[in-house]
């Protein structure tokens, strides 16, 4: 892709509006199944401690004492998150099968900047546990701390409180979260495929591509009716539809292109089923008997033949019919239609071969034959 066009891409994406629902759905539901149902709850208490040099509370506290007791601050914590400290509260409170080390793990001390307070923050799955081991810590840590460094003003300024829902209630930020994901890996996974595809996307590509000129671009049909059948013949029955008027533009260019033959041929052919072959052949093939020439419209799709059923007509006698019956007979198996100057030659019935009797000498011969007695024979192909 040499380039990437906006307006393309977000056309392109309205085939992944299902995906575009559906995946965030499923990411919510899952990601608040998950937090409602296997997350486990995990409590949080608090406590603060505030530490100061002088044991002397009559004495104001100077500027080098805040400086001394901040530069210490870290050291507090560590101390806090230590062994000594954690072991005492181990026992203290009868923690069974749990170590300082994991304790630790579950504790956050950190200092309130420009003061000498340190707070402590401790997580349990059990409420009551959290702020008992929390207020231990800072019971235990004010002793030693008054210990090692002897210190006397060492006090709890606020005493740990049971919490009464969990820290880890993030629902509402998950939910949110999942359906952004969500969104993305969709929008994403759309954009890779629409920037890797190399496919036609416009009748402009097919020019560049191969370096042809288009002879005709037909616009979908404007025709509201669901019906198959005389719905779809839109040059009769709709001729100031848009796609009528490409279909006319189509047949001019045609003319044009052949200028210096004499065009009496034309086989309307397409890659795949469903995109418009019998749709384009049968108005194209309107459009020339409208212009006063003879048509006649074959039906070579010897598996899927519709243009029966785009007319009303039979389909008991057709082209398989007539490869297989003798070509002077030819006369009995091209059907009039309601439509002035022009024929139709039907599918027939649907040969096991339909490939052999369309490249047979007597296909070749039929066509030949017929060139005399039309002005213009359009092939509906396979």
């Amino acid at each position: 892709m040499e380039e990437l066009n906006i307006k393309d891409f977000f056309i392109y994406l309205k085939r992944y509006i299902v995906a575009f629902i559906i995946i965030p759905v499923l990411a919510v539901g899952g990601i608040v199944g998950y937090d409602l149902m296997l997350k486990k709850p995990v409590y949080q208490a608090q406590t603060s401690v505030v530490l100061a040099n002088s044991s002397d509370t009559s004495t104001a506290i100077t500027l080098n004492d805040l400086n001394t007791s901040q530069k210490l601050a870290t050291t507090y914590s560590e101390i806090a998150k230590s062994e000594l400290v954690l072991g005492q509260v181990i026992d203290n409170l009868k923690l069974e099968g749990i170590t300082p080390k994991q304790l630790s793990s579950n504790i956050t001390v950190k200092p309130i900047s420009d003061t000498m307070i340190l707070n402590i923050a401790v997580k349990s799955g059990n409420a009551s546990m959290a702020a008992d081991i929390a207020n231990e810590i800072a019971k235990v840590f004010a002793d030693e701390v008054t210990k090692i460094y002897k210190l006397d003003n060492v006090s709890q300024l606020s005493v740990a409180v049971t919490p009464t829902s969990p820290s880890n209630n993030t629902t509402t930020r998950d939910a949110i979260l999942a359906a952004g994901i969500g969104i993305f890996v969709v929008a994403a996974f759309a954009f890779l495929r629409f920037y890797l595809d190399d496919s036609v996307k416009h009748d402009d590509d097919i020019e560049k591509s191969l370096n042809l000129s288009k002879t005709g671009r037909i616009s979908r049909s404007d025709n509201k009716t669901k019906r198959e059948g005389a719905g779809e013949l839109i040059v009769k029955n709709y001729p100031k539809a848009i796609a009528s008027e490409n279909i006319k533009s189509l047949r001019t260019n045609l003319q044009f292109t052949a200028v210096d033959q004499n065009l009496k041929t034309i086989l309307i052919t397409s890659t795949n089923a469903g995109e418009g072959k019998s749709f384009v052949s049968s108005n194209l093939a309107i459009s020339f008997a409208q212009a006063d020439k003879k048509v006649l419209l074959v039906d070579c799709d010897l598996r899927k033949g519709r243009v029966h059923r785009l007319f009303g007509i039979p389909n008991t006698n057709g082209l398989s019919n007539l490869l297989t019956d003798d070509l002077v007979n030819a006369r009995f198996y091209i059907r009039k239609t309601s439509i002035k100057n022009l024929s139709v030659i039907t599918c027939g019935t649907y040969p096991p071969n339909p490939s052999e009797l369309l490249s047979s000498q007597k296909n070749k011969s039929l066509i030949d034959g017929l060139k005399s007695m039309y002005d213009i024979i359009i092939f509906d192909g396979a």
